[in-house]
């Protein structure tokens, strides 16, 4: 249990390295807490014993420890209103009637990145509430053709394929049977019900079935899948933490991860989480402050990824705006 002095120097601590990038020395504190120096020392000595604190090689001051911002984080941080230049920025781009939503999301994370100095993900998929209303064929030539796929909600999802040697009249009849059987079903489970309901049936009526049926089945595994898109990766450069050139090369290969990315994912709350560190599966090195949204079309995590040195009460609050102004969007 920390004294309400403890409480003080430790959020001073943190908040003060989080600005400035420097370890925090005992007589930068003293005329905040208006007592002496010594006492400070003995505060900050007793912080460093408990785990928030940590010493530094090169300073006689101390920076927080990963224990220290998760402290800091649940039960020191104020909650803050984005500043009006902040929302100004974002607003702009929601209140835009010519963007699609997802161009809205897209946009407005590049906004957030620039104004963070931090790297943003989005990673979506479309929802189980999106049905199949219907797929249609678009000839190119003799062997490239477009793919439509259209939902009840009005998402449209255009794939180009590629066929040898298969007919017109075959590709109708696949395309007639998909729209007669599995018209209505979530668009998350057509690839499953491509494989047991319309795969044994094709193959009775269409010569080149195989391939054609493959073609179709990963179209719908394309749509499925989350779509992850990472915005200011070389925002990391600019943070003076990470100026050692093999860990930037490693963070930038595992920002390339889409596996791991899809780790950030997983948590399903509606909650704004925060992993400070070790608690996040892509790096020791960084926070990652997440949640996740909800619309009629899509289902998605919106994540700010940045050292743990971060400004955990700002990007709070534009995480809370984004996914308001993101679900008030879709309505």
């Amino acid at each position: 249990m920390l004294s309400d002095r403890q409480k003080k120097i430790l959020k001073l601590i943190v908040e003060s390295y989080i600005r400035q990038a420097k370890p925090v020395s005992s007589n930068q504190l003293c005329k905040k807490l208006k007592c002496s120096s010594a006492t400070v020392r003995s505060e900050m000595a007793s912080l460093e014993d408990l785990g928030y604190l940590e010493k530094t090689h090169t300073s006689s001051g101390r920076v927080p420890s990963e224990e220290g911002y998760r402290y800091y984080v649940d039960n020191l941080m104020e909650a803050r209103k984005m500043n009006g230049e902040d929302m100004l920025k974002l607003q702009i781009i929601f209140h835009n009637q010519s963007l699609e939503l997802s161009d809205c999301i897209n946009k407005s994370l590049q906004v957030v990145s620039d104004m963070t100095s931090y790297t943003a993900v989005v990673l979506g998929k479309a929802s189980h509430e999106n049905l199949l209303k219907e797929i249609r064929v678009v000839p190119l030539d003799a062997n490239h053709l477009i793919v439509i796929v259209v939902t009840d909600k009005g998402k449209v999802e255009y794939k180009n394929i590629t066929l040898d040697n298969v007919s017109m009249e075959d590709i109708k009849k696949t395309v007639e049977l998909i729209n007669n059987l599995i018209v209505g079903t979530p668009i998350d489970e057509v690839s499953t019900k491509l494989e047991f309901e319309i795969k044994p049936i094709i193959s009775k009526y269409v010569d080149q079935h195989q391939q054609l049926y493959n073609a179709i089945y990963n179209v719908f595994t394309d749509i499925t899948n989350t779509d992850i898109n990472v915005v200011g990766r070389t925002k990391f450069l600019e943070q003076p933490e990470f100026d050692n050139v093999d860990k930037i090369k490693d963070l930038f290969k595992k920002l390339d991860d889409k596996d791991l990315l899809q780790e950030i994912k997983k948590d399903d709350s509606n909650n704004i989480e925060v992993y400070i560190g070790s608690e996040n599966k892509l790096d020791d090195d960084v926070t990652i402050i997440k949640t996740n949204f909800k619309t009629d079309s899509e289902d998605g995590t919106l994540a700010i990824i940045g050292p743990k040195r971060m400004e955990y009460d700002r990007v709070v609050s534009i995480l809370e705006y984004l996914k308001e102004n993101i679900e008030k969007g879709s309505d």
